[in-house]
């Protein structure tokens, strides 16, 4: 296995451990999320080989931007995506006007008649671009992009939060508030 390869699953990994399932790895997340870097090591060193510096480059050079290390990079944790109950100490936040949510054609139709729900994470993930959405999309089959109305949204009463790595992300999206465009990024055509 490649260097590169052997990196992106051990980061697939991290972000299984950090957004999961700590135990597997013999670590606990504070309520915020945060693991010790040290406990983390040594957990993942169990089952495959990972030192600090490994680390660090798996966090710098993310292209998701999955984790973040506080301060001192002692503590790391993921974003967002989590499945189990912490508090990443998201703040609320203005949405952009339009947002873009990513899936596979197999879930549409129940989409399109509950809307988008968190499932298993705590929170809908939303894209600024369609270009990312349809990427998100094609880890699910056949991807389909919606447009969901986040400024009509937030002027309804629904929060929205921006994770480290520009993520928008909100509790759910009622169907009214939804248009599939399939990846086009048409939203004035669309719209009119």
């Amino acid at each position: 296995m490649s260097r590169q390869n052997e990196l992106e699953t051990t980061s697939k990994f991290l972000s299984f451990l950090l957004r999961h399932h700590p135990e597997a790895a013999g670590i606990t997340l504070d309520e915020h999320g945060w693991a010790n870097v040290e406990e983390l090591l040594a957990g993942v060193n169990q089952t495959r080989s990972l030192s600090r510096e490994q680390l660090e480059l798996i966090v710098d050079s993310d292209a998701k931007k999955r984790y973040s290390f506080d301060k001192t990079h002692s503590r790391i944790r993921a974003n967002q995506g989590h499945s189990i109950p912490v508090d990443v100490e998201l703040k609320p936040c203005e949405p952009p006007e339009v947002l873009y949510h990513g899936t596979g054609e197999k879930f549409t139709a129940s989409i399109e008649q509950n809307g988008l729900l968190p499932k298993s994470r705590l929170y809908v993930h939303l894209s600024l671009d369609t270009a990312t959405a349809r990427m998100v999309g094609q880890r699910h089959g056949k991807p389909v992009v919606y447009l969901v109305l986040a400024g009509e949204m937030a002027r309804n009463g629904y929060s929205f939060f921006r994770s480290e790595n520009g993520i928008y992300l909100t509790r759910e999206v009622p169907v009214s508030f939804l248009k599939r465009i399939d990846g086009k990024s048409a939203y004035n055509k669309k719209m009119s």
